[in-house]
């Protein structure tokens, strides 16, 4: 148990939603390393068995308890059987989910189940194991949220609704929460991570999806997580490109945003066509893909060109801002 033991983890009970692969499984792994108790918990019971394995051929003892977090009384549940460890310690709250397509293309459905795992969700895992920190008087609740926490992602509509809404979700609980200083909610921002998540997710514009490079490996956010969960902190951005997108968004929102829905466009019209599908929205993927999504190995050749294209767009909007920063300087002296 880690209470009472700053930075230490050997027995601390640990739960990860989303643990059946991508940055739940890396995180799992990372854990397992440290001698955390681990609860697991996904919808794929299968997948969730493999990863339990490789944790606990770590030596660490792991609870295997399949989980759809959309659903607020099966989260209670898994936070109770949980509790069988005898606390929780440190709750991630990783589960995510996509849908790619015109707004108004994709189903309502798709929207509203997009908000319903990437928001709701993560709700009813804090509703869910907020009254047991409090009783303990300590506990680390960590966001997994994403650079669409900052930036709004067109063509993913509901995804950016919902990652925003999360950003929200989190700053009001650390106000309300600070009166007690042993219970941390802590965000984590990675940019663009190599996992199956982009390949699971619902596509309705008929085309192969990838992410633009840098793009960075899930065992690095998962050691950031485990870091967290050590030393406690409330914002964490996991990769360059977060913060470089992070910046020119606050200094030109619409501009920035006007400038990655004419990338998405343009990538859109000679990207290879692949089948439409709601992807794992409603049900977990038949073949769950481990940690690696091998966008990397595919984007190799692109990265230079393309890290160079993100910079220079950080550079424009920043000289953009400028101009109409000085612009307006101009205009105030003349009616004045």
């Amino acid at each position: 148990m880690m209470r009472n033991v700053p930075g230490q983890l050997r027995g601390a009970v640990v739960v990860i939603t989303g643990a059946s692969s991508g940055i739940g499984e890396a995180t799992a792994e990372a854990f397992a390393a440290k001698g955390a108790r681990l609860v697991l918990a996904a919808r794929d019971a299968s997948a969730l068995q493999a990863v339990a394995k490789s944790c606990r051929d770590k030596g660490c003892d792991v609870l295997v308890a399949p989980t759809d977090v959309t659903d607020a009384a099966a989260v209670k549940n898994l936070a109770a059987k949980a509790m069988s460890f005898g606390s929780i310690d440190v709750w991630v709250s990783n589960v995510g989910v996509g849908a790619v397509g015109r707004f108004h293309e994709t189903p309502v459905e798709a929207h509203e189940q997009t908000i319903r795992a990437n928001l709701i969700g993560h709700l009813n895992d804090a509703h869910a194991v907020l009254p047991m920190f409090l009783e303990q008087g300590e506990g680390v609740f960590i966001n997994v949220i994403s650079i669409g926490g900052f930036v709004a992602a067109p063509f993913a509509a509901a995804y950016s609704a919902s990652k925003f809404g999360l950003r929200g979700f989190s700053e009001s609980l650390r106000a309300e929460l600070a009166d007690y200083p042993g219970i941390h909610i802590c965000d984590i921002y990675p940019s663009f991570v190599d996992t199956p998540g982009i390949g699971h997710g619902a596509n309705y514009v008929g085309r192969k999806l990838t992410a633009p490079p840098p793009i960075i490996d899930a065992r690095r956010v998962a050691r950031t997580i485990v870091n967290i969960a050590r030393w406690p902190r409330p914002t964490t951005t996991v990769g360059v490109m977060t913060n470089a997108a992070r910046l020119a968004h606050l200094i030109a929102p619409n501009f920035s945003t006007r400038m990655a829905g004419r990338l998405m466009r343009a990538y859109f019209e000679r990207a290879p066509r692949v089948q439409m599908s709601n992807g794992n929205l409603y049900r977990p993927p038949s073949v769950p893909g481990g940690i690696d999504g091998g966008l990397r190995s595919s984007n190799a050749t692109m990265a230079p060109a393309l890290a160079v294209a993100g910079l220079a767009l950080v550079g424009l909007t920043c000289a953009l801002a400028m101009w109409q920063w000085s612009n307006h300087r101009s205009t105030r002296r003349y009616l004045w």
